[in-house]
């Protein structure tokens, strides 16, 4: 299965092609990171990502988590998930 094919699953049809493409560029980015490197890069990617006037709405995030969480094993799941509530504690105090 390609590296990318995730962008290719039905379930994100409805979502623009734009968004998709910055999400992309951020998955390449962030590949090989730490856990301790991702967060912030994380949080600057989400940063410039609003300046830049794209935005993913918490359906698009929930649709996007869960076609990546597809295929992967518990520990990457688990990770996936402690990191989506790290941020939505940051987004949340904001």
């Amino acid at each position: 299965m390609a590296q990318n094919s995730w962008m290719d699953h039905p379930n994100l049809k409805n979502i623009d092609k734009k968004k998709l493409q910055t999400l992309l560029a951020l998955t390449n980015q962030g590949a090989g990171k730490s856990q301790t490197d991702l967060l912030p890069f994380l949080m600057a990617a989400a940063s410039q990502s609003k300046k830049e006037g794209v935005s993913f709405s918490p359906e698009e995030i929930h649709t996007i988590i869960e076609v990546i969480k597809a295929g992967k094993s518990q520990e990457e799941i688990e990770k996936i998930d402690r990191i989506q509530m790290i941020m939505s504690l940051m987004n949340s105090s904001h």
